[in-house]
């Protein structure tokens, strides 16, 4: 029976356990989207804590798709001296980490220029340009050379984001995506952009660095993605060689920015969010499955791999609380996570001082 704490790969990348951090954003980068000692020192810690493969928060690929302060950005050469420094620490304590690459769309922090697959209202009601031939082409470039930076700077994998509510999932999701040109319609028009992007970053990095993708299980909202949907484009991403997934649900925005299973007693009593999409997913696909979402203790962790729900297990707001999590749970101390997800996280962020929790 495989154990979490034994070591696997994904593809070139050997891991020393299945703990994932899921990608979170953290507030620490600098005006320009270069990661802060600060950040730095976060990553080595997750690292130090044993986490077996760290995802960075997401990282903008280009200027108009930013999506929040302080957010770490893959979108200019002149970053590399800086993104080199992350990698570094982590390796220098065992660990290892991935990027992931992302593009707000139409929920860009500077909405005047944002673009997303249709004319679509942000949280602020002000609404986006619909992308263009030329814009698709230049964003997609953009995902490929966010890659390549990546992989110059020393990070042993990257993540596309297509979750969210963010460009990819608005393109993947029929609520957003009202296109009537071959990047809308079917599900796998829709996944059109997607698997561009996926083609231009394996044309950046080569064949054997590993490509991983973040998809939403569901948007939870009416007329958008469903795990139907999640699973065809799933299939089709393993087709073009995507090397894991990982399942996530929702939209930053929108009617399921709150959806009740994310916060207070009832995260805490309703297990993993996704977890019937997870198994549906092994079901059908050969390369690993990663699950995130509302796992807070060890016994839960293991029935998941015992039951061949999920190949790894990620975790958000636990390991911000507890950065140290997994070498406790390897140790033999197997409380589960103190993480009330309360969101309180969510503080110190919106107020410029970066990811911490203020409750512990």
């Amino acid at each position: 029976m495989p154990s979490l704490f034994e070591t696997t790969s994904i593809k070139s990348l050997e891991l020393r356990n299945r703990f994932v951090r899921s990608a979170t954003w953290e507030g620490m980068a600098d005006e320009r989207g270069a990661p802060t000692d600060e950040l730095n020192q976060l990553m080595a810690e997750l690292a130090r804590g044993e986490v077996g493969l760290i995802i960075t928060g997401h990282a903008f690929v280009s200027p108009e798709g930013q999506a929040s302060p302080r957010q770490m950005g893959a979108h200019r050469e002149d970053l590399l001296p800086q993104l080199r420094r992350m990698p570094q620490g982590v390796h220098s304590v065992g660990g290892r980490i991935a990027l992931q690459l992302a593009h707000a769309g139409a929920y860009a922090l500077v909405p005047e220029g944002a673009v997303g697959p249709s004319v679509i209202a942000n949280q602020d009601g002000k609404k986006c340009r619909a992308m263009t031939g030329d814009d698709i082409q230049r964003i997609t470039a953009a995902f490929g050379r966010g890659a390549a930076l990546a992989q110059q700077a020393g990070f042993d994998a990257v993540q596309i984001h297509a979750a969210h509510g963010y460009l990819l999932s608005q393109f993947l999701s029929p609520y957003y995506n009202r296109r009537e040109d071959g990047y809308g319609g079917s599900i796998e028009n829709r996944a059109r952009l997607a698997l561009e992007v996926l083609a231009a970053v394996r044309q950046a990095v080569g064949n054997g660095y590993p490509v991983m993708v973040k998809l939403n299980a569901d948007d939870f909202i009416d007329g958008g993605l469903t795990v139907t949907d999640m699973l065809r484009v799933a299939e089709l991403l393993q087709e073009a060689g995507i090397d894991a997934m990982e399942i996530s649900g929702g939209t930053i925005w929108g009617p399921s920015r709150y959806h009740s299973v994310r916060s207070g007693a009832a995260a805490l009593s309703g297990g993993p969010y996704y977890r019937e999409a997870a198994r549906l997913a092994k079901a059908c696909l050969q390369v690993p499955v990663m699950l995130v979402g509302g796992i807070r203790s060890l016994e839960v962790a293991e029935e998941l791999l015992a039951r061949n729900e999920a190949d790894y297990i990620a975790l958000c707001r636990p390991l911000i609380r507890e950065p140290d999590l997994i070498q406790r749970w390897a140790a033999g101390r197997r409380e589960p996570s103190g993480c009330q997800s309360e969101n309180a996280c969510f503080g110190p962020i919106l107020a410029g001082k970066g990811m911490c929790c203020p409750l512990k």
